[in-house]
């Protein structure tokens, strides 16, 4: 009895725990480790980033996880870890010119920083202490620039966690705030005020207005050529003459009427607003079918979005079967058996349909693309079993083929994808133009900077950057350095910085909500719609809730990237984690986007969320961004006016967040 209490007695003088927690090893490449990650480029497990064994200084690793260029990966450890340990470095196959840093940041504290890094360097060990830690990050930064072959590896990384406890992704419990009221119950048309077709090319436009149903539309001062159904307001027929032609648009239900001008182009230029629909792959990526994209086209209009301009359900990679038919054009597979039907169906909806193609051999997903090394155009199985070798541009092509069977099906949009270059570009440019159809002409991904006077000549919008993620930092890279790209973009040619990343999404992982904070999706829309890019929802549209669905539906917001002026905000401002983007509109206005980016890039500490983030009060001086007098202000997300100032503006920004102003001068 004694010996007991004397044991208790010691154990709690030197803090011993009687019964000690049971530890497990975790190798980090057990994990779902892309769920984990925050940057852009790939993530693998026990491979480098290229899938390739990894191998730090002439020594081989099989445990691990391999990154490409600045890595961010992100765990909510909650107090149950103990422990992290791995060998850090540059692949032996990766760039030799560039140095990276390892950090491992836990709870706002850098724990770990291996300095600069280059090939050739034998590995770093790390072993750091994570007693009580809630958040762990683990970042390699490296200014790669768009260079490639960026690898550098977490090799032997283990994770020490407390009984059987698992790392968890970074809880994204934010209230899900919604702003924007409720659409008014009368009529209100907002379709753009442009529209631009060809001579002679099918003509498909629908009247987008909200308001109580039944409604019924008319039209003053169509051309000749073009006819409304009163019913759906779509209106449709060919307009052989070139010329401006001003129709004034009318929308009338049981409570009242509205009216909108509406400005018809007719001549070389379409895509006179950018884009704005709906994209399959961060939806469905190689599981899209037929059933899939008729069920979002009728949630496009069962949901209302049509009403607010929404128009393009646009199906990416994985449609294509072999080659046949007529043109001898690609076909599409088994999962679409009844394709001509299908594109009828959507746009009797008055939706429009686009596709997704490439010039390479094979697409990303393996499937048929517009070239071949073979003269009939088909590949073969083994092909297709080693798609990555052949994605280059064969030696025979197919573009003219493809368009007119695009043409012919009734396709209007394209979407045309590889790494990037001119030759491939404007040959696929020249046959939509001449399919006899209006195609929009989308490229992607990464165009190269260099060439944008050649995208802005030959294609309606061009990738700005790589594939999107469902991260701040990947929404950071993708439009808040677009500054440079600002001047290109315009009426026909729009910079492009890829799909929307709200909702539910697939981005190299499972279907998951967004890892956005709501915050950082009242940004995400906002800059997109400044810069005027096209608008592409990414997840599914039947999947939306009410948050998403208010955040898609602000006619504001949406006025403001259509805006028939199409001018591109710039960055006025960028000091003390505050931007500011201001965008000129047609009718004399500002568009201003007030955003908290914190010191986001700035600190190892900073590209990590750690839920403890605060608002910041902010002074905004019209002068210093060339602003001078009296401004009446309207915060456009919550559609409400704010008043007159005169020469400044106080107001809080919420962490990574946005305050969206229209300012007309006084």
């Amino acid at each position: 009895m004694y010996r007991v209490v004397w044991l208790i007695l010691i154990c709690c003088a030197v803090q011993v725990p009687l019964f000690a927690q049971k530890t497990q090893a975790l190798w980090l490449d057990d994990l779902p480790i892309k769920s984990f990650s925050e940057g852009i480029p790939a993530v693998l497990p026990k491979t480098t980033a290229a899938g390739d064994s990894m191998l730090i200084n002439g020594r081989y690793f099989n445990r691990g996880v391999g990154v490409n260029a600045t890595s961010i990966l992100a765990f909510y450890l909650n107090g149950k870890a103990t422990e992290f340990s791995a060998l850090v470095g540059v692949d032996d196959k990766g760039n030799k010119d560039l140095p990276h840093t390892f950090y491992v940041v836990a709870d706002r504290k850098v724990l770990f920083d291996s300095g600069e890094m280059r090939l050739g360097d034998a590995p770093k060990p790390v072993n750091v202490k994570l007693d009580g830690v809630q958040r762990l990050g683990l970042l390699v930064k490296v200014n790669d620039e768009g260079r490639t072959k960026v690898y550098s590896n977490w090799a032997d990384a283990q994770l020490v966690m407390l009984d059987k406890h698992l790392p968890k992704n970074i809880p994204n419990t934010d209230e899900r705030y919604i702003l924007t009221p409720p659409t008014a119950k009368y009529p209100k048309i907002n379709s753009a005020k442009v529209f631009g077709a060809t001579p002679n090319n099918p003509f498909l436009y629908t009247i987008a207005a909200t308001g109580d149903r039944p409604m019924s539309f008319s039209a003053k001062g169509l051309p000749k050529g073009l006819s409304l159904d009163e019913k759906t307001g779509i209106i449709t027929g060919k307009v052989l003459k070139k010329g401006t032609y001003t129709a004034t648009l009318k929308a009338k239900n049981a409570l009242g009427e509205a009216t909108k001008e509406l400005k018809i182009k007719i001549g070389d230029t379409i895509a006179l607003t950018p884009p704005i629909g709906w994209n399959g792959w961060n939806s469905w990526a190689r599981n899209i079918d037929q059933q899939k994209v008729i069920a979002s086209a009728e949630a496009m209009v069962k949901m209302g979005l049509n009403q607010h301009g929404w128009t393009y359900i646009n199906i990416d990679d994985a449609w294509q079967g072999k080659r046949g038919g007529k043109f001898n054009a690609i076909q599409p597979n088994d999962k679409f058996p009844k394709f001509t039907e299908m594109v009828d169906y959507i746009h009797g909806l008055g939706l429009k349909v686009g596709v997704y193609s490439t010039p390479m051999i094979t697409s990303y997903a393996g499937y048929i693309g517009g070239s071949s090394d073979f003269e009939n155009g088909q590949i073969t199985d083994s092909i297709v079993a080693n798609k990555r070798a052949f994605r280059y541009v064969g030696k025979y092509r197919f573009e003219a083929n493809d368009a007119k069977q695009f043409a012919e099906w009734g396709i209007d949009y394209l979407k045309y994808d590889w790494r990037i270059e001119v030759p491939s570009a404007e040959r696929m440019s020249v046959a939509l133009k001449q399919s006899g159809r209006d195609i929009l002409y989308s490229i992607s991904n990464s165009a190269p900077f260099a060439h944008v006077k050649d995208w802005v000549r030959l294609t309606n919008s061009y990738r700005t950057g790589p594939d999107i993620r469902d991260s701040w930092n990947s929404l950071f890279v993708s439009a808040f350095t677009l500054d440079k790209w600002a001047p290109y973009g315009g009426p026909g040619h729009w910079n492009d910085p890829d799909m929307m990343i709200v909702g539910n999404v697939t981005t190299g992982t499972q279907l998951h909500p967004t890892r956005l904070t709501p915050d950082e999706q009242y940004s995400h829309v906002s800059l997109f719609s400044l810069l005027a890019t096209p608008l592409l929802i990414g997840c599914p549209i039947e999947q939306l809730d009410a948050f998403t669905l208010n955040l898609l539906t602000n006619d504001e917001v949406i006025e403001i990237d259509q805006d028939p002026l199409g001018k591109s905000a710039r960055l006025v401002w960028n000091k003390d984690g505050i931007q500011i983007w201001l965008k000129p509109l047609e009718d004399g206005s500002y568009a201003v986007g007030l955003f908290n980016v914190g010191d986001f890039g700035k600190t190892p500490e900073s590209y990590f969320r750690w839920g403890d983030e605060t608002s910041k009060s902010f002074t905004f001086d019209f002068a210093k961004v060339g602003l001078k007098g009296k401004f009446m202000l309207r915060d456009v997300w919550r559609q409400k006016d704010l008043g007159i100032f005169n020469g400044s503006f106080i107001t809080d920004i919420r962490h990574h967040g946005v305050v969206m102003l229209r300012m007309y001068s006084k």
